[in-house]
């Protein structure tokens, strides 16, 4: 176990954080005279700002404590947190590995923290020879890990995550945002052995729910206050946490869209192999598939011209498009368009 507050930003220890009305006073009923709120309409009155109805069922959910939950703004919110809270500007460092989700390297920049890239091996495996080295390193604080990983789709070894953090001292993010499509178990369990762990979720993918923005992390009691300490009082709209409250008391849509998404995928895949621009489609834990075709940028733009919109991931993955599972009749016109190209 390392000793958190060793990691955390000193100007953040001294923090005092804003306290808002609703921080102030708990209780549901009365006459609401302390928030200089409209006191006409439905949305006139400012939403729960630790989302404790949301956090319930989610503790219920993956087993664990509601106190070992945060809910941010989308898993952005969640990663630009962590750079804020872990990573003193211009002295400390993160590391990632290469290629992987885009809002690492942006969050660094906007923090003003250096980081350090390390690629992936041919199977898009971490190489834990190459980052050996750096677990040492006093000034890295933080260290992602996308798993499943996008843009590649495929699930980092367990082993290796679990090496990382028995001989990191800095915090370790596992993002699990495609985790519901894998057939592997979330991490989030791992998080009371492991005190400097923090599991990332999302309701955007098999949720549904990406216009909402709702991000989660569980981790340990103390991370999580910290969390609480540094965040936008109001973080979280009444509108969005209904609806993820919504989901999480439907779950049997959830469970047929991840089944008919899951379908559609292994559909989509053995459509992608008989296609002669298609040249490999690598393996997916995730609601996407990465394929290499013959020239990525002339058959990104093709699609385009006929409104077909895929992700162009060339300069992460040489000729490689990043294609999301869609329903069945968007899928056909994309076979149908590629094979036009053939």
């Amino acid at each position: 176990m390392i000793k958190i507050e060793n990691i955390v930003r000193p100007n953040i220890l001294a923090l005092k954080p804003y306290s808002s009305a609703r921080n102030e006073f708990n209780g549901k009923e009365g006459i609401y005279l302390d928030a200089n709120e409209n006191p006409f309409g439905e949305l006139n009155r400012y939403p729960d700002p630790y989302q404790k109805e949301l956090k319930q069922k989610l503790a219920a959910l993956n087993k664990v404590n509601n106190k070992n939950i945060f809910v941010g703004n989308g898993s952005d919110e969640v990663i630009d947190l962590a750079f804020r809270l872990f990573c003193q500007p211009e002295v400390d460092k993160a590391l990632i590995f290469a290629p992987t989700y885009g809002m690492y390297e942006v969050s660094a920049a906007i923090n003003n923290v250096e980081l350090i890239t390390l690629s992936l091996n041919k199977e898009f495996q971490i190489d834990l020879e190459k980052v050996k080295p750096y677990l040492s390193d006093k000034n890295i604080k933080l260290l992602f890990i996308c798993s499943p990983n996008n843009p590649t789709g495929n699930l980092m070894n367990k082993s290796d995550i679990e090496y990382i953090l028995n001989n990191f001292e800095g915090i370790v993010i596992i993002d699990e945002a495609y985790i519901d499509f894998s057939n592997s178990k979330s991490l989030i369990n791992l998080i009371n052995k492991f005190n400097n762990l923090i599991v990332s979720q999302t309701f955007s993918k098999a949720w549904g729910l990406a216009a909402a923005r709702v991000g989660l992390a569980y981790a340990n009691e103390k991370i999580i206050n910290f969390y609480n300490k540094v965040k936008p009082p109001y973080n979280i709209s009444k509108l969005n946490q209904k609806a993820a409250i919504n989901s999480l008391e439907n779950k049997s849509t959830y469970q047929d869209n991840l089944k008919n998404i899951l379908i559609e995928k292994e559909l989509l895949r053995e459509a992608l192999q008989q296609i002669d621009v298609v040249k490999k489609i690598y393996p997916s834990d995730a609601n996407f598939l990465l394929i290499e075709v013959d020239n990525a940028n002339a058959i990104y733009t093709s699609l385009v011209k006929k409104q077909i919109i895929t992700r162009n991931r060339n300069k992460q993955v040489p000729n490689c498009l990043r294609i999301s599972v869609g329903s069945s009749e968007e899928n056909k016109k994309l076979v149908n368009a590629l094979k036009n190209m053939s």
